[in-house]
């Protein structure tokens, strides 16, 4: 849908309206006592991050409200964000429906915004904030550029109708995946995770209940082959989102066997099943540690992405999605941050150069959306995230806008796997435009000589969690990948021993 449509919806003839106000652009849901109140207080405090453009208010009276104009009613979300390009939409009426919230929290996922809760954002003025309440902090000063919304209404046309099926749907990709999909009107949503608290929790979200008799819920793991078999012959799903993995990297140096397990193993079952059951569109969840590997993370991510590639079929469309560090997941160093400050301890850093590339959480399932849509086999896509952004620049910055004026920061140096600066792509990968002016894809079709016997050799030490044998065959599977100094030097094969 483009914006020219969208105007013909609005029930007035207020085009497009820009802002000189700095900020996330906002749109308040009631033009009552407490949207007038919000909308006063945005306006005047240019640090809470959020710029006011106008109303929704089912009441025909009010027009214009604080010199903002009411652009619809509640009905009109969808129209009114699309054309406006809301970034955040705010629900300023006391005790409204939850059959209501519900209804607008999918309608503004379909634009990429995000919805937020007036008592969410009274409780930030209070100064009781957490790590993922990024949308009431100032992102592009986190991330070093603005925020980025990337889906475009070609999505819809992909997903609407469609039977979905998100692997590793309780964690935090995998429920932003399943918010998002939902508002573009999918057939039927299928969630799966091996954790049955986290799928729980999700259902009670998306649905107001908690009703598990249903087959939109689906308690499996991936590491079960003929179960993977099972899921895909008996639900049926034409696109598959694969964000089931482990990705703790100093986690997975301690403990390889289970990376290959789930990250490499895992992805095989789930791919090879879509396949065979007829799956038209499969993309997976990958990292940009997988770019150039030093961590069993990146090594056993880029391996993930390569079996995906060997694996595709002439029904069947499969791509990768590399994410840099997304802020808003679980565990991520926002929320890390956050903790740290709100309890008065030290904030650690592992070196003080070192940088990474940040992306919200909304922004990597735009992208995931996206990979949907623009794939046409075997590509790894890759969103232009600007330039990386210094780990202590994003500590002060995020301090600052909580008002914390001096912080106590403990370098605790780089942990074995871990990279002083992160790439987007490998050395061997070319940078491909796609259609889309921010998204840029790579393709690598080689494989090394012997790879599936290689392969196989791999799953059969992690079986027999031999973690010497595994260090040893990732280095001969992946020339690329640079074995950490926490490994001992003798189970390490670096091909290019000069190039590190």
């Amino acid at each position: 849908m483009s914006t020219a449509i969208a105007l013909e919806w609005l029930p007035t003839d207020i085009g497009y309206l820009p802002t000189t106000q700095p900020g996330l652009r906002t749109l308040i849901v009631g033009a009552g006592e407490a949207g007038r109140a919000l909308a006063r207080d945005l306006r005047h405090v240019d640090s809470f991050g959020l710029a006011p453009i106008g109303f929704l208010d089912d009441n025909p009276a009010r027009q214009v409200v604080r010199r903002l104009p009411v652009l619809g009613t509640l009905d009109d979300l969808l129209a009114v964000a699309t054309a406006q390009r809301a970034e955040v939409v705010v629900l300023a009426i006391p005790g409204l429906p939850w059959a209501t919230v519900r209804r607008m929290a999918t309608a503004a996922s379909r634009v990429g915004a995000s919805v937020r809760h007036l008592p969410s954002f009274v409780a930030l003025l209070q100064r009781d904030v957490v790590g993922t309440d990024l949308r009431d902090l100032q992102v592009g000063s986190l991330i070093g550029r603005n925020e980025m919304h990337v889906v475009s209404p070609g999505v819809l046309a992909t997903l609407r109708g469609k039977r979905v099926l998100v692997t590793g749907a309780g964690g935090s990709i995998g429920s932003e995946l399943c918010r998002q999909v939902q508002g573009f009107e999918p057939s039927q949503l299928m969630m799966l995770d091996h954790d049955e608290s986290n799928l729980h929790r999700l259902l009670l979200e998306l649905s107001g209940e908690a009703l598990v008799d249903t087959a939109d819920i689906v308690v499996a793991d991936i590491r079960d082959r003929e179960r993977m078999n099972q899921i895909m012959r008996d639900h049926r799903p034409e696109i598959v989102f694969h964000a089931a993995a482990l990705k703790h990297l100093p986690m997975l140096e301690r403990y390889p066997c289970e990376g290959v397990k789930s990250n490499v193993k895992g992805t095989e079952n789930v791919v090879q099943a879509a396949i065979d059951h007829g799956v038209e569109r499969f993309v997976l969840i990958s990292t940009d540690k997988a770019a150039d590997p030093t961590s069993v993370l990146g090594a056993t991510k880029q391996l993930a992405e390569l079996v995906v590639k060997s694996s595709a079929s002439a029904s069947t469309i499969v791509s990768a999605v590399r994410f840099g560090n997304v802020l808003g997941s679980r565990g991520s160093l926002l929320a890390v941050l956050a903790e740290q400050l709100r309890n008065g301890e030290a904030v650690t850093v592992t070196h003080p150069d070192v940088t990474r590339y940040f992306m919200t959480i909304e922004e990597a399932v735009g992208l995931v959306l996206e990979a949907a849509r623009i794939a046409t086999g075997g590509e790894t896509f890759v969103l232009d995230m600007g330039k990386p952004v210094r780990i202590v620049d994003l500590v002060n910055n995020f301090a600052n806008q909580l008002r914390i004026q001096a912080v106590d920061i403990r370098y605790t140096g780089l942990r074995p796997g871990e990279k002083l600066h992160e790439a987007l792509f490998s050395q061997a990968e070319q940078c491909v435009p796609t259609d889309h002016p921010r998204i840029y894809s790579t393709r690598r079709a080689e494989f090394e000589d012997g790879f599936d016997d290689l392969l196989t050799s791999l799953y059969d030490a992690a079986e027999h969690n031999a973690s010497d044998d595994v260090w040893h065959l990732l280095s001969r599977l992946l020339p690329n990948y640079s074995c950490s100094s926490g490994i001992p030097a003798l189970t390490c094969v670096a091909p290019y021993p000069d190039d590190y």
